[in-house]
């Protein structure tokens, strides 16, 4: 008796099913931001005196943004 191999359509049909199932769907291109470049903020250690961060601390929580501004008033960036 001969064997006939069969054409696969029935095993591609499921293998398409199977691929479509479990393949990642591709996310759409990111949409283009303005021009300019957003400012971003980056962690950090940096050594304090203790007076130093005692002062800011003193008014609670937001210090790291009184330290983060006093820097950029110190290095002249307060304007931009």
């Amino acid at each position: 008796m001969k064997t006939t191999r069969r054409t696969g359509s029935t095993f591609e049909r499921a293998e398409a099913a199977f691929k479509a199932a479990t393949t990642k769907p591709v996310e759409p291109a990111a949409v283009p931001r303005a021009t300019t470049v957003p400012e971003g903020k980056e962690m950090v250690s940096i050594r304090l005196d203790n007076a130093v961060l005692a002062h800011f601390q003193e008014d609670g929580p937001g210090w790291q943004d009184r330290i983060n501004a006093a820097l950029r008033k110190a290095a002249g960036l307060d304007g931009e």
